[in-house]
C-alpha cells in the first residue's frame, strides 16, 4: 500500500479570500489539442483579509504568457497552481495558456464528447481551464468570447455578438467559477419561448446531435413547468433573456447548473415513447426541475465553501421533490424517494463512507457528492419545514433570497433567517447538519384508564470519527386508530428533544392502534415490537399512504427473515393482506405496484446484520425467489385480471395515472411469468409500441430464463441508440443467476459497445454487477475480481466516477471471514496500483479502514 496518503481540507481552517474579482475577460480559441485560453481579471484586494498572498489554482496548463497591468511577470510554478508577486492595490491580471481538451478523458474542465466541446467545473474542474483562484466564495461577471469552426459556439447569460468563427457572450450575475459553462459543436436545437409574470421574454433551446432533436419536446415543456412552479411556490423568476440546455453524451454526474447554460448528461434530456420507459420521463422531469431550481437556490446565492454543498443540494432536492409531488403523485412520489434514501443512504450512514450532512473535513470533494449531502440534506430541509409551519416556511426562505442574494453563504446564514422569523433557538436543530448517522427510534407504549402514551427514545451509532452523538430534534408524525379502524387522532405532529421523552393522548375510549413516523416525518429507523395482526390492519385501515406502504413492506420483511433464519415458509399473513391490498380498486394503481414490491437483497443483508446474523447473498436471494413464486400462486387470478384491467389503450402519454395503470399492469406481469413461462411476456413484447412495455416484458422474460432470443432480438433493433442500449447492458446482468453475473459483466465488458470511457456504459454494466447483490457477492469472489480490475482500469482515465463506483464494496464488513478476506484482498490491490488518483485512493481508504 501507498506510504503518504492525500491530506485532508477542513471546514475549521476556512480563510476569505485574499483577492476578490470585479470581473473576468475569456478568449477560447478553439482547437482539439491545443486550446488557447486568454484571461483577462480584474482583482482586487480584500479588506477583511491581512495576506495579500496571491495564488491562483491550476492544473494540467501549459502556461503561454503572464501580465500584470500590462507588464509581462514571471509567475512561480508550483503543485496545484502559481504565485506572483502583485501590487498592493487593485490589478489586471493577463495569461494566456494552452490546454488539451480531446486527451481530457476525466470529463473535468473543458473536454471533448463525440466532437464538441463541453465543460463541466464543478467543483473544481475551472482549474483545468486556466489560472485562477478556484474556489466557490470569488464570484465575479464573466464576458466570455469563442473563436473557433464549430457551428454553435454558447457559453452563461446573455449572447452579445457573433460573425463567422466568434461568438461572444456576457452574464451579469456574478457567479463562481464552478458555474462557468461553454460549449462549442455541431448541434441543433429544440427552441421554446417563455414570458415571466413580470413581462420578460425568455427564449428557450434543448441543443442535441442531429438525429436527437425529436427527443427534446417532453424536457421543454418540464422546462416550462418548472418555471411556472419557481414563480407560483417560491417567487422566483427567471432573469436572463435566454435559458439553453445541452444533451452531452460522455458526462460524469446527471446534470450541472451553469448559469443559464445547463449540461446535461444526455439520459437525463432526451425522451420518446419509444425509447424511454415512464421511469425515465419522471427523471428527466425531475433532473430539468432540479437543475432549473438552482438558478436561485445555487447560483444567485451560492457556497461559500464545498463543505456547505448541502446548502445548494439539499435545498434544491426537497424543492425539485415537492414539484414531483405537484406534478403527479404526493404518496407514490413520498414512498419511492424513501425507498431510494433507506437504499442508499442509509447504507452510506452504517458504514464506513459516513459522513455528517455538512462534513467537517474532506480530501477530494467530488468524493461528496453523497446520498447524505443530496436526499438527507433535502429531509433536513423537510424537517425545518414540518417544525415551523408552511407561512413560517414560506416567509424565511423569502428573507434568506433578499438577505442573500448574490453572495456565498453558510448553513449558519440559512438557518439565521428562520431563526429570524419564528424566534426560534435552532442550535439543536442544527445537529442535523454536524452529526453523522441515522438516529434509532425505539417506541413503547401503554394504555390506561381512557390514556394512551406513547415513551420514544432516540439513540445513534458511533459513525467513523463520531464515537458519542447527543439528541437530536425529532418531528414524528403520528396519527391514532381506533379497533374498528377510524381515525381516532388525526396527524400530529410530536417533537422530540430529549434522548427520551414520552406522549400522551387522553380521552380515548379503546386502547388505539397507533401509525408512527407518518409520511416519513424524519430520516430515522423505527423500532417498535408489533405483530403480523397489526400490520395487516395498519396495511388495510391506515390513512396515511406512506404507513400503509411501511405495514406491508413490514409484513414482507418479517417473513423473508423468517425464511432465511428458521426455513420458515412464505408468511400466509403477509400473502393474504398483499392479495386484499392488490385487489383494492379504490388504490391508486402506482401504489399498488410500489406495495407489491418487495425488501431488497440489501436491505435484508443489512437487517440480518443488525440482528447478529451473518448474511448470506445467495440464501436472500432465494428466500426472495421462493416468496415471489408463492405469492404469484396466491395472486395468479388476481394477476391476471390486473393485467387485463389496466392495460392503457389511448395513445402514449408518460403522466401519473397512464405511468400508474402500466405500472400495475407490469407488476402483474412479473407474477404471472413465473406461472407461465413467460408466455404472456412475450406477447407483450411483441405488441409493444413503447419502451415501457417492452422493457417489463423483457425483464420478465430474462426473469424466467427464456429471453435469450428476444434480447438478441432488442439489440438488433435499438444498436443505434446509445442510451436504450445502455439499457441492454444492465438488464442481463441484474437479471442474471447468482452464478451467472460475474460471468455476464466480464462477456458484456468484452463487447464491441462497451466503452470504459463513457460513464453512462459503464456503468450501466459494472454497476448493474454491483446492482445483483447475490451475483456481486457470490462465494466464488469473481464479482469482485471483476469489479476491481476495472476500476484499476478506469482510474487513470475517469478518477471521478471509478471513486464513485467503490462504494460497491462498502459494506463488506457485514459479511463472513471468507467474503471479507476476498474483498480486503481486492481493496489493497486497488490501493497498490502506481499513481491512483486522489479521488480512488480516498475512497478506498476509507472502505478498506472500516
Amino acid at each position: 500500500m501507498k506510504d503518504a496518503a492525500p491530506q485532508p481540507i477542513y471546514l475549521a481552517d476556512y480563510t476569505p479570500p485574499n483577492w476578490l474579482i470585479d470581473d473576468v475577460h475569456l478568449t477560447f480559441r478553439l482547437a482539439p489539442h491545443a486550446t488557447r485560453v486568454v484571461s483577462r481579471i480584474a482583482f482586487r484586494p480584500n479588506p477583511d483579509t491581512g495576506s495579500r498572498d496571491f495564488f491562483l489554482h491550476g492544473e494540467a496548463l501549459t502556461l503561454i504568457d503572464a501580465r500584470i497591468d500590462q507588464k509581462p511577470v514571471t509567475p512561480d510554478l508550483v503543485e496545484g497552481g502559481l504565485r506572483c508577486s502583485v501590487p498592493d492595490a487593485p490589478f489586471i491580471w493577463e495569461c494566456e495558456v494552452e490546454i488539451d481538451p480531446a486527451n481530457n478523458t476525466a470529463l473535468e474542465g473543458l473536454y471533448m464528447s463525440s466532437g464538441m466541446y463541453c465543460t463541466q467545473c464543478e467543483a473544481e474542474g475551472f482549474r483545468k481551464i486556466t489560472y485562477y483562484p478556484d474556489r466557490p466564495d470569488v464570484m465575479a461577471t464573466f464576458t466570455v468570447r469563442i473563436e473557433g469552426d464549430m457551428p454553435v459556439l454558447l457559453s452563461n447569460g446573455n449572447p452579445v455578438s457573433q460573425g463567422p468563427g466568434f461568438a461572444e457572450w456576457h452574464d451579469p450575475w456574478p457567479k463562481p467559477a464552478y458555474l462557468f459553462a461553454l460549449v462549442a459543436g455541431d448541434l441543433v436545437n429544440h427552441p421554446g419561448q417563455f414570458t415571466t409574470r413580470s413581462g420578460r421574454n425568455v427564449e428557450l433551446n434543448i441543443w442535441v446531435r442531429p438525429g436527437d432533436e425529436g427527443k427534446c419536446a417532453f424536457a421543454m415543456e418540464a422546462l416550462k413547468k418548472s418555471m411556472t412552479w419557481d414563480e407560483d411556490v417560491y417567487g422566483c423568476e427567471y432573469d436572463l433573456d435566454i435559458f439553453n440546455i445541452v444533451a452531452v453524451d460522455d458526462f460524469n454526474m446527471g446534470a450541472m447548473e451553469n448559469k443559464g447554460l445547463n449540461i446535461f448528461n444526455s439520459s437525463c434530456v432526451l425522451a420518446s415513447p419509444e425509447t424511454s420507459t415512464d421511469a425515465n420521463f419522471e427523471r428527466i422531469e425531475a433532473i430539468i426541475a432540479h437543475e432549473y431550481f438552482h438558478n436561485w437556490t445555487g447560483n444567485r446565492i451560492t457556497c461559500r465553501d464545498w463543505f456547505q454543498l448541502c446548502l445548494k443540494e439539499g435545498l434544491t432536492v426537497y424543492r425539485d421533490a415537492v414539484f414531483t409531488s405537484d406534478m403527479r403523485s404526493a404518496p407514490v412520489k413520498r414512498i419511492s424517494d424513501v425507498i431510494a434514501l433507506r437504499a442508499r443512504q442509509f447504507r452510506e450512514d452504517n458504514g464506513p463512507l459516513a459522513h455528517p450532512v455538512r462534513p467537517e473535513s474532506f480530501v477530494e470533494i467530488n468524493n461528496f457528492y453523497t446520498a447524505t449531502i443530496y436526499e438527507k440534506g433535502a429531509e433536513v430541509i423537510g424537517m425545518l419545514k414540518r417544525l415551523v409551519g408552511d407561512d413560517a416556511y414560506a416567509e424565511a426562505v423569502r428573507l434568506y433570497f433578499t438577505r442573500h442574494d448574490g453572495q456565498a453563504c453558510t448553513i449558519e446564514d440559512w438557518l439565521s433567517a428562520f431563526q429570524d422569523v419564528t424566534g426560534r433557538d435552532l442550535a439543536q436543530f442544527k445537529r442535523w447538519y454536524s452529526q453523522a448517522g441515522t438516529p434509532r427510534l425505539k417506541v413503547t407504549e401503554d394504555f390506561k384508564d381512557g390514556t394512551y402514551t406513547l415513551h420514544f427514545e432516540q439513540h445513534t451509532p458511533p459513525t467513523p470519527g463520531q464515537p458519542h452523538k447527543a439528541p437530536q430534534v425529532i418531528p414524528i408524525a403520528v396519527g391514532l386508530l381506533g379497533p374498528n379502524g377510524d381515525e381516532v387522532l388525526e396527524t400530529t405532529v410530536l417533537e422530540m428533544t430529549e434522548a427520551r421523552q414520552s406522549f400522551s393522548f387522553e380521552g380515548l375510549p379503546a386502547r388505539p392502534v397507533p401509525s408512527i413516523l407518518r409520511d416519513f416525518s424524519a430520516p430515522v429507523i423505527l423500532e417498535r415490537a408489533t405483530d403480523n395482526a397489526e400490520r395487516a390492519f395498519l396495511l388495510a385501515h391506515d390513512t396515511d399512504p406512506f404507513n400503509k406502504w411501511e405495514a406491508g413492506r413490514a409484513l414482507a420483511r418479517d417473513g423473508l427473515i423468517a425464511q432465511i433464519r428458521e426455513g420458515a415458509a412464505p408468511d400466509a399473513a403477509y400473502l393474504d393482506a398483499i392479495h386484499a391490498m392488490a385487489r383494492d380498486d379504490s388504490l391508486d394503481p402506482a401504489f399498488r405496484a410500489l406495495a407489491l414490491g418487495l425488501p431488497s437483497q440489501d436491505d435484508l443483508a443489512q437487517t440480518l446484520a443488525d440482528l447478529g446474523t451473518t448474511p448470506d447473498p445467495q440464501t436472500i436471494w432465494e428466500a426472495l425467489e421462493t416468496l415471489r413464486q408463492a405469492r404469484a400462486q396466491q395472486c395468479q387470478d388476481l394477476a391476471t385480471r390486473l393485467h387485463a384491467q389496466f392495460q392503457v389503450t389511448d395513445p402514449y402519454r408518460p403522466d401519473a395515472d397512464q405511468s400508474g395503470a402500466r405500472a400495475l399492469a407490469n407488476a402483474a406481469l412479473g407474477m404471472i411469468s413465473r406461472l407461465d413461462g413467460g408466455a404472456q411476456a412475450q406477447r407483450q413484447y411483441d405488441a409493444a409500441d413503447n419502451m415501457t412495455q417492452q422493457l417489463a416484458a423483457l425483464s420478465c422474460l430474462l426473469q424466467s430464463g427464456t429471453g435469450a432470443e428476444t434480447v438478441q432480438r432488442f439489440y438488433d433493433q435499438w444498436r443505434h441508440d446509445r442510451l436504450v442500449i445502455d439499457k441492454w447492458f444492465t438488464l442481463q446482468i441484474i437479471h442474471a443467476d447468482p452464478q451467472d453475473a460475474a460471468v455476464t459483466a466480464a462477456r458484456l465488458t468484452a463487447h464491441p459497445d462497451f466503452d470504459m470511457k463513457n460513464p453512462n456504459r459503464f456503468r450501466a454494466t459494472l454497476g448493474a454487477l454491483a446492482a445483483n447483490p447475490a451475483g456481486f457477492h457470490h462465494a466464488s469472489g469473481a464479482g469482485y475480481e471483476l469489479l476491481a480490475e476495472w476500476l484499476i482500469r478506469l482510474d487513470p482515465v475517469n478518477p471521478q466516477t471509478t471513486a464513485r463506483m467503490c462504494s460497491a464494496f462498502e459494506t463488506w464488513k457485514r459479511y463472513d471471514s471468507k467474503r471479507q478476506s476476498m474483498i480486503a484482498g481486492q481493496l489493497d490491490r486497488i490501493l497498490d496500483t502506481p499513481d491512483l488518483s486522489r479521488d480512488t485512493t480516498e475512497m478506498v481508504s476509507r472502505i478498506r479502514g472500516a
